[in-house]
């Protein structure tokens, strides 16, 4: 008991420390945030609100309140969604607030072994490392191929396994190893190696026709290993559109994930690295196919304010960084598309820090109506999480599958034979959420992107236009 209470008492100090008080202070308790918020819609209890976990942040801070474990659960069960910021009428900061006290909550918290264990391995021994992730990838596409996979399946091991991961493995798409610059080589579409002057290595593929811009592509850790065709489509859209598409190889792991389980000091870590790889690849802008990412990248500002050495330069970068549907939408040429396309409905689930956080939602939908043959059907709360949340998935499964159960409620009712939406989590999350519909033969869920690659013409890039 009394090392709970020093627990604490220490975690109390370091949210004092670590939390903005003038965002606290900015709260008028107005509960326009509630209705925006899955977790209240779910419980219905005020703690689990960002009015309430505002209120339980600020109680700590003026020292009404011990930062107990109920505390920590509550902490813990926002989906961080960010939701509630569009919905504020006094722009607080609730995503800066959060992440802050789960940075206090995780230097305090005494996580038991296996805790311990997984953060370290997935947080600072693979994600941060490009060689690592490819390793991973390969793993997988020989469980994957091998026939291992059927055979586990079949021996029943998978039983052992919570429900919840048993599904996730079910629906794991087919990884790769290879990486965006290796797939896009084996291709054999025009490209070129080169060396900045700080001796840092990029990978070039020119735009076909006159190049309206140069664009540094951010290919993401997941999204290129599990989602390595969509990245590949991602520089062919880039390409056809007139942009000149520079690939960093220095590049790293944007950080959410850490940011989002209190790692800060390791998300200004792979900042760092970022931000130094796209200044010495000279681009115009940063492209993002992954909300999740696109949002942490957008907000580098923010996460390197204390950081007098690289300041300037993330205020810099973040200006620079687009979604892909906002660059092809607004910045670059008109796509040419074919013509004879089956017809197809389409439902559109927004990611929420593409819609939150990069405030980009018109250009995805404008995009996929300008398609011949598709008719967009709006899905009734869109703008909500489908409950994937980076790795919510798996810590909070439970409230998970209960925001996913009732999007897929919703999503029945569009008849569409595709639910489209723009990051790798929420795409997962729905062949989830379809998987336990039983819908698996009536519907699939894919990339924005690559539904826009399948209606393209890519006739100059057959043709070998712009070497």
């Amino acid at each position: 008991m009394t090392a709970m209470i020093n627990q604490s008492e220490a975690l109390a100090e370091r949210l004092k420390l670590t939390i903005d008080e003038d965002q606290l202070t900015n709260c008028m308790r107005c509960g326009f945030c509630q209705n925006a918020c899955p977790t209240f819609i779910e419980t219905g209890l005020e703690a689990a609100s960002p009015r309430g976990r505002i209120a339980l942040m600020k109680a700590v801070v003026d020292g009404l309140m011990y930062p107990d474990q109920s505390f920590q659960d509550q902490m813990d069960l926002c989906l961080g969604c960010r939701a509630c910021e569009p919905a504020c009428p006094s722009d607080v900061k609730y995503g800066q607030l959060i992440e802050q006290t789960r940075e206090a909550i995780a230097h305090e918290r005494s996580y038991s072994l296996p805790v311990r264990m997984a953060r370290k391995t997935f947080l600072k021994g693979i994600f941060p490392h490009q060689g690592r992730m490819r390793m991973v990838g390969k793993t997988l596409r020989f469980y994957q191929r091998s026939g291992l996979q059927r055979v586990v399946r079949a021996s029943g091991v998978m039983k052992l396994l919570p429900e919840h991961l048993q599904e996730l493995e079910a629906v794991m798409p087919e990884t790769s190893g290879d990486g965006l610059v290796e797939r896009w080589k084996s291709l054999r579409l025009p490209a070129r190696s080169e060396v900045t002057k700080s001796g840092e290595s990029i990978f070039i593929v020119p735009p076909i026709g006159e190049k309206v811009a140069r664009v540094g592509m951010f290919r993401g850790c997941i999204m290129d290993v599990m989602f390595i065709e969509t990245n590949v489509n991602t520089v062919r859209l880039l390409r056809q559109a007139g942009f000149e598409v520079v690939i960093p190889e220095s590049q790293a792991c944007c950080g959410a994930l850490h940011a989002h389980a209190g790692e800060m000091a390791e998300a200004r870590t792979l900042a760092e690295l970022n931000l130094h790889a796209f200044a010495d690849a000279d681009v115009d802008y940063v492209a993002s196919n992954a909300g999740g990412c696109g949002a942490m990248l957008k907000e580098y500002d923010h996460l390197m304010q204390d950081d007098a050495a690289h300041r300037e330069l993330a205020i810099q970068f973040s200006n620079q960084v687009k979604d892909v549907s906002e660059l092809l939408s607004t910045i670059g040429r008109p796509l040419t598309m074919q013509e004879e396309i089956a017809p197809k409905t389409v439902t559109y689930q927004d990611s929420c820090h593409l819609r939150n956080v990069m405030r980009i939602q018109g250009q995805p939908r404008e995009l996929m109506r300008a398609l011949p043959g598709v008719e967009l059907c709006e899905l009734q709360g869109a703008d909500t999480c489908c409950g994937s949340a980076g790795i919510y998935n798996m810590t909070q499964p439970e409230m998970s599958k209960n925001v996913l159960d009732r999007k897929m409620e919703h999503v029945k009712k569009t008849d569409a034979k595709y639910v489209v939406t723009s990051n790798p989590g929420c795409l997962l999350q729905m062949k989830w959420g379809i998987h336990r519909s039983g819908l698996n033969n009536e519907m699939e869920a894919v990339h924005l992107v690559d539904l826009l690659a399948e209606h393209v013409r890519f006739d100059a890039e057959a043709s070998g236009a712009g070497k």
